[in-house]
């Protein structure tokens, strides 16, 4: 009966449509190849999640998948991503209601040569400060979830060595949005750097922390 209401649930639909609607702009964006990346967005105490395995073209209104907080699944019949305990992490810890995680290409490259992304634009600043790497563990692994977590103190997003990106924010937009922007700067350091005897300028902490404050107050007031 539970099960039935939830389903009917206008309000879990209307996420469910959003989560699923994000899932595949990450692959038409090409910050992921096939299944490889997930989304997940909280609704109370219920967090939706891609499943695992399903390529998200195929996804329908009636595959909504949910769990609680402990992780045990009370909505759908599919299996969730194996990389829940990442998700769950971050809903338990900070006050995220979306998570948004990939396999972007030039992020993960750079997950792969530095533990730190370097200051190489101020965009650095919507992500709360230099960008970190989480060590590498297996994927779907507490470890991977605890490394994660370290990570991303004080920060709404890092990189997964050898592995790709998580970002989180206050909806899927935002949360997407920093996904988009934390590729774009690896992309932008990766380019940079491959100039033959030059080193791209890097911005100071100093600098970083002023633009923090002026992104306060950036975008229309209603």
């Amino acid at each position: 009966m539970a099960e039935q209401r939830w389903h009917g649930d206008t309000e879990h639909a209307r996420v469910w449509a959003e989560l699923v609607a994000t899932a595949r702009r990450s692959v038409a964006d090409g910050l992921v190849v096939g299944t490889s990346g997930n989304v997940s967005a909280r609704v109370g105490d219920l967090v939706l999640v891609t499943p695992s395995g399903v390529p998200y073209d195929r996804l329908t209104p009636d595959d909504l998948t949910g769990v609680d907080l402990d992780g045990r699944q009370v909505l759908g019949t599919l299996v969730p991503t194996s990389e829940l305990p990442m998700h769950l992490a971050v809903y338990r810890t900070t006050d995220a209601r979306a998570v948004v995680h990939t396999h972007a290409v030039h992020a993960t490259a750079v997950s792969t040569l530095v533990p730190e992304l370097p200051l190489v634009h101020y965009m650095a600043a919507a992500l709360g400060g230099p960008v970190r790497v989480a060590p590498y563990a297996t994927y779907g692994s507490d470890e991977l979830a605890e490394n994660m977590l370290r990570a991303l103190t004080g920060r709404s997003g890092c990189l997964l060595q050898n592995h790709g990106t998580i970002t989180y924010g206050a909806g899927l937009d935002q949360a997407y949005d920093r996904t988009a922007q934390l590729e774009w700067m690896c992309r932008l350091w990766l380019t940079a750097s491959t100039v033959p005897g030059l080193s791209p300028s890097l911005l100071t902490e100093a600098q970083l922390a002023e633009v923090g404050e002026r992104l306060k107050g950036y975008g229309q007031r209603r």
